[in-house]
């Protein structure tokens, strides 16, 4: 998979002008679309880095996709693996050329190609998931995974009778870096001496890759296993060994890991595609320099998915604490002081980190073992 499009994305404080605060928001651009309540008109496209199959990422947005279809009664046209790079940027035009006037993109590497796209035909609304850049009719999407992921980590620092996690991770994006961070504060907050190590994969979605990684953290002693993948491949090394794990994106595969299985940070889609669809549909594209929609556990769009066998009554207790807490407003997992992993203070005591820091992160905090590989 190329990744062009990690150069320069380090800390750049334009990725998030403009971003709203927990709950989103968004501005608007008119363009050409259906009116009123008729969607006759809409003919819309999403593109998937991976396939539904994967049980995680791309699964839980394509139930996304499908409760979109459900409101409004069309269909929305799917194409599959399509990588980042040239490729997509010759998906995105197509489509656009076949005159679908609003398109979904679900990858972080999709960013560049569709902000071209965009320019070159400016009556199509299109909408990107994970990126940071918008343009007058392009759009951005996602959510504070960070607060469910520091969730997950309360239920696998409980979990660990060594104190020894592993971290399966895929790219070196702040995206990823940040939920790593936050697991690892989330564990270290029941167990102070926790350490979590890290494992890159380079991949988003490879099982045997993922799965190898995995099966290196075990061995190198970790009993709970955390990950940022599209696979379950993790959970089944995890399995295999006798040790616990944390999902990610969807816990529809819960039930095969009846022993292993603690948690996992999912989304829920459909709410924005819903949004989205029909805001365009009455000709405003959700888009523009304040275009960027960051969803929270306030409204829905992240929660925490449902508990193993293992987790106790008292670790669910403590973590239906701290939801409370995250969803009022009284905690974000964020809040000094933390230090990163080399012991500079990163965020002071008692300061909570902005939001645009968060969506720059490019440090590991205390606890983790590895580095932040060079892009």
């Amino acid at each position: 998979m190329k990744m062009k499009h990690l150069k320069g994305i380090a800390l750049a404080a334009a990725a998030v002008v403009g971003l709203a605060a927990c709950g989103g928001s968004s501005s608007s651009t008119d363009t050409t679309a259906a009116a009123g309540g008729d969607y006759s008109n809409l003919k819309v496209a999403v593109v998937y880095i991976g396939v539904p199959g994967d049980a995680g990422y791309t699964y839980q947005h394509d139930q996304g996709i499908a409760e979109l279809e459900a409101e409004l009664g069309i269909t929305v046209t799917r194409l599959e693996n399509i990588p980042e790079g040239a490729e997509s940027a010759a998906t995105f035009d197509q489509l656009a050329s076949e005159g679908y006037n609003l398109i979904f993109g679900t990858s972080f590497g999709y960013m560049d190609p569709m902000i071209e796209t965009a320019a070159k035909y400016p009556n199509v609304c299109f909408e990107h998931a994970t990126g940071y850049k918008t343009a007058p009719n392009m759009g951005t999407y996602f959510g504070a995974a960070e607060e469910a992921r520091y969730l997950s980590g309360i239920a696998a620092g409980a979990a660990s009778k060594s104190g020894k996690l592993g971290y399966v991770a895929a790219f070196p994006i702040p995206e990823v870096v940040r939920g790593l961070n936050a697991f690892t504060l989330g564990a270290r907050s029941v167990n102070p001496k926790a350490t979590v190590q890290v494992a890159w994969t380079s991949t988003w979605f490879d099982p045997a890759k993922e799965k190898e990684a995995a099966q290196s953290l075990l061995q190198a002693g970790a009993d709970v296993l955390g990950m940022h993948q599209d696979s379950t491949a993790t959970g089944e090394a995890a399995m295999e060994a006798g040790a616990k794990w944390v999902g990610y994106n969807s816990d529809t595969k819960a039930g095969d890991f009846p022993d292993t299985w603690l948690t996992a940070p999912i989304w829920d889609w459909g709410p924005y595609y819903i949004k989205a669809a029909k805001s365009f549909a009455t000709g405003t594209c959700l888009a523009g320099d304040s275009g960027q929609y960051y969803g929270n556990m306030a409204d829905g769009t992240v929660k925490l998915g449902t508990f193993g066998s293992s987790v106790t009554a008292e670790t669910q207790a403590l973590i239906a604490e701290k939801t409370a807490a995250i969803i009022d407003g009284s905690f974000a997992p964020f809040t000094g002081p933390i230090k990163d992993n080399t012991g500079k203070e990163v965020i002071a005591a008692g300061v909570v980190a902005p939001l645009g820091d968060l969506l720059g992160m490019q440090y590991l905090v205390e606890g983790v073992i590895g580095e932040i590989p060079k892009s």
